[in-house]
């Protein structure tokens, strides 16, 4: 990489988490220049988690969520980041490959009306990709993901997939013929950014705002399973997209999460693959080349002589006693695995910091323990038969490559507790 990512001050960092950068804070001339806005709000996720907690305990005298969900959708997270610590982008490097050989004009880097166009754009382009991603199943096998959780809260907003960023990197392309790559950079960020403080039900109505922007209230419906938010709010920062095309739901009727059809595992692997599997089954079980194609391409609820998206009137009924997942686990356990977790937080954190020093051999050792290591938590806490004895290894291991450095906590005064 040439060049160096500039700084952002904790005030900027913070409204960049609300699309609150203006155009003077947040336009640079180079890609190189623009900051890792998503890794620097690390700090500031953990912030508002724990506010969370706090305002959901004053208003409801209860938490927003489950230990068991809450590291699944942190393990999800830190799963989907991990490619990132090997290859840039794949986003950034298709727009930068068609900046450089296919624009057809460049529109000024440094003027306010090219970083609005970029805002639009980028967020409807999103508006695109996540609308197709719920109705073709082979991208809803990868979106999926997002929307397992049964709880809704600031930890569902980290659950994410590792494989759909390697199909919505096409819908930002056309864009690419004209918007300079570190605009597009920065708005790609933060329109991510912006969707994390929308995934809480501590925040009700927001009054006039619920007309532009999506808000809790509408991101709510969209991860609902009840039959009147299937495939509704499709927004990401701007809701008008939902209201010009038809795909608009205001909040009524209590919002149940979740999938229709649950997948009910913590293991995040697992809540990766299934999907994908479920898909190969039916595929070579279908008859006929074009259902075959049908069965990839059409809604997930598609099957022989049904509409292109299913039959609405299949979708389960919610009746409100729906009970989430949720293995019985010893107290100790979920201690036990929220413990290790931290741990892998910081062995994670860590790695981003310095991994510019590293060998490309021990990265890949780190990313393939840390990938052990989310697995083995997400067995403990469905309190599988087996997952003892792959947490014994994973352990071993773990003592292992620590004693022979490999791996290295950023609090030195803690090496020998994690050892114990």
């Amino acid at each position: 990489r040439r060049g160096r990512a500039r700084d952002t001050a904790p005030g900027q960092q913070l409204r960049a988490l609300f699309y609150a950068l203006p155009p003077g804070e947040s336009s640079f001339r180079t890609v190189e220049e623009v900051p890792d806005y998503v890794d620097k709000s690390i700090p500031f996720f953990i912030t508002f988690i724990g506010l969370e907690f706090a305002v959901s305990w004053i208003q409801k005298r209860k938490l927003p969520g489950r230990i068991n969900d809450g590291i699944s959708s942190l393990s999800l997270g830190i799963l989907s980041r991990l490619p990132d610590v090997l290859f840039r982008s794949i986003d950034l490097i298709s727009y930068i490959y068609v900046w450089n050989n296919y624009r057809l004009f460049e529109l000024p880097w440094d003027l306010p009306w090219t970083w609005y166009l970029t805002l639009l754009g980028v967020d409807f382009a999103y508006y695109c990709f996540h609308r197709v991603s719920h109705e073709v199943n082979i991208l809803w096998a990868a979106h999926q993901v997002h929307h397992s959780s049964e709880d809704y809260n600031l930890f569902t907003a980290l659950r994410q997939s590792v494989l759909q960023k390697y199909t919505s990197w096409m819908f930002n392309l056309p864009m690419a013929l004209f918007i300079p790559p570190s605009v597009f950079a920065v708005h790609l960020q933060f329109n991510l950014l912006y969707q994390f403080w929308i995934h809480t039900e501590v925040i009700t109505k927001l009054g006039p705002l619920e007309w532009i922007l999506n808000t809790p209230s509408h991101h709510r419906v969209h991860h609902g399973r009840n039959p009147y938010c299937i495939d509704k709010n499709y927004g990401g920062t701007l809701i008008i997209w939902d209201r010009i095309f038809g795909t608009f739901e205001a909040e009524d009727a209590k919002v149940v999460y979740g999938l229709t059809h649950p997948v009910n595992s913590f293991d995040p692997i697992m809540l990766q693959l299934r999907p994908l599997a479920h898909i190969w089954n039916t595929f070579w079980a279908t008859p006929g080349l074009c259902n075959k194609l049908s069965v990839i391409f059409k809604g997930p609820g598609w099957g022989p002589g049904k509409p292109r998206l299913g039959l609405p009137e299949e979708i389960p009924v919610i009746t409100g006693k729906e009970v989430p997942f949720n293995p019985p686990v010893p107290a100790y356990l979920n201690c036990y695995a929220l413990v290790h977790f931290a741990i892998i937080v910081d062995l994670y954190t860590e790695l981003l910091a310095s991994i510019s020093m590293l060998s490309q051999g021990t990265v890949l050792l780190r990313i393939a323990f840390i990938i052990l290591s989310l697995a083995s938590f997400g067995l403990l806490m469905e309190n599988k038969s087996k997952a003892g004895i792959l947490e014994i290894i994973r352990c071993l291991v773990f003592i292992g490559v620590y004693k022979l450095g490999y791996f290295r906590s950023q609090f030195s005064f803690l090496g020998y507790a994690y050892e114990v």
